[in-house]
């Protein structure tokens, strides 16, 4: 069990360190896109570089358009920021002291939710205003299945709670 309190500590910080990075991105790039500062145009304000801060070399790239700046660069950059955090409270649940809680069931379930719910609604709201990948199909299939998965793992832990509970009244 030692090495699983190891692995989820490390897994923990370096998924913790994603959110952040994601998180920051995404804000970084709003407040460019906004306010004009740290960005630069090219082909005639075709593309759009965002550049790193008090420079002028790029740190990300896009089309200059509103539907592609929303559905294409600032949803993938926070619903990832999102989703590392949402993981990284996930594994958090497993170098707990007590693994069957009720609150690592909640993070278990608002992983599931989000990896099943979220991809599915963006991708439907985005369908009307860009036009979608093969690549995109495929990673709302791989967050479905990860959401059906932590779904099934949420459910254990259910039953381990209840188990726990049941043990501790007979105690």
């Amino acid at each position: 069990m030692k090495t699983t309190h190891i692995v989820s500590k490390i897994l923990f910080y370096f998924t913790r360190f994603l959110a952040v990075i994601y998180f920051f991105l995404a804000l970084y790039s709003v407040f460019t896109l906004l306010t004009g500062l740290f960005l630069t145009f090219k082909d005639n304000g075709r593309y759009f570089q965002v550049c790193y801060p008090f420079t002028s070399h790029p740190l990300m790239l896009g089309d200059y358009n509103v539907p592609y700046i929303l559905f294409d660069f600032l949803a993938p950059l926070s619903l990832y920021g999102l989703f590392f955090l949402l993981s990284s409270n996930v594994f958090k649940v497993f170098y707990q002291p007590k693994l069957f809680t009720p609150n690592g069931i909640s993070h278990l379930r608002r992983f599931y939710l989000s990896n099943l719910l979220i991809p599915i609604s963006v991708i439907f709201v985005a369908f009307f205003f860009v036009p979608l990948d093969n690549e995109v199909s495929i990673f709302i299939l791989l967050h479905g299945m990860l959401g059906v998965f932590a779904y099934f793992l949420a459910a254990i832990f259910k039953q381990g709670l209840n188990l726990q509970n049941e043990q501790d009244l007979f105690i």
